[in-house]
């Protein structure tokens, strides 16, 4: 028993210093965004104290351009989410359904292109992509879904082996068609996982820098994290607005993650029981 306890303890010891070590940085983009550039550089760790202010929100909302950012991210987010979900969803039903060699290869590739880092094929892709003139948010969609195809069929597939195939034969019995049997049948069935891919790709796409930096050529194209390279220059760094904006641009998808966290653990633990 005191053993057991001693083990506890240090566990909730443990938690305890990992939980700091983690919000530690979320603390000082937080304390920060409230303090003048004065206040930031003589002390980074205090609180804002008399150096507090609200202007820095105010002045990175109308210099981040924030409503034409948000829409573009938004719109590419979303656009991207739901044609991932549609494809991949389906492909890896049929890979599941389909037992041939030929589906157990294809699967394989998928899996095992999830191991090919991004940077071993930056440079040839956007070298093809402007060429094909798809250096445009049009390019951008089809990139993210190039790239998210792989772990989402995976994890579709391991979800799907799950289904009862029985399902599917009562309903083609009754006369539906095999495309009906998916979304009438087995993609409700898929919720748990569909809102679990949703919501880790959207936090991708929403908060990368690289693709949009390679991808995107015009202003009015730019996505957020694309916008808050506006307050590093090369001569001046403007940390107070910066952190400001890191609030701003976090906050979408904070709710949203927030509003689907529930779904996320119904859907990792639906998974594990199967």
């Amino acid at each position: 028993m005191v053993e057991k306890k001693t083990n506890r303890v240090i566990l909730g010891i443990i938690g305890f210093l990992a939980g700091l070590t983690f919000l530690a940085p979320f603390y000082l983009v937080v304390i920060n965004s409230f303090k003048t550039q004065k206040g930031f550089l003589i002390d980074v760790m205090g609180l804002p104290g008399k150096y507090f202010t609200l202007n820095n929100y105010v002045d990175a909302f109308k210099k981040l351009d924030f409503m034409r950012a948000a829409t573009n991210s938004l719109l590419i987010t979303v656009i991207t989410v739901v044609l991932l979900i549609f494809l991949t969803s389906m492909a890896a039903w049929m890979l599941v359904r389909t037992k041939t060699k030929t589906s157990t290869f294809i699967f394989l590739m998928f899996s095992a292109s999830m191991l090919i880092p991004f940077q071993a094929v930056m440079l040839p892709l956007i070298n093809i992509m402007g060429k094909l003139h798809m250096l445009n948010p049009v390019g951008l969609v089809i990139t993210y879904i190039g790239f998210g195809t792989a772990m989402s069929v995976v994890m579709y597939h391991g979800f799907i082996k799950s289904v009862p195939v029985e399902i599917e034969e009562a309903a083609t019995i009754d006369g539906c068609s095999k495309f009906g049997v998916f979304w009438k049948i087995v993609f409700p069935l898929l919720k748990p996982i569909t809102v679990t891919i949703a919501v880790l790709n959207a936090m991708w796409i929403w908060n990368d820098f690289l693709l949009p930096q390679l991808v995107i050529n015009k202003p009015a194209w730019q996505t957020i994290p694309l916008k808050m390279f506006y307050f590093f220059g090369q001569f001046a760094k403007r940390w107070d607005l910066a952190l400001a904006g890191l609030i701003i641009a976090m906050i979408p998808i904070v709710v949203f993650y927030l509003a689907m966290q529930k779904h996320i653990i119904k859907g990792v633990m639906q998974g594990a029981i199967k």
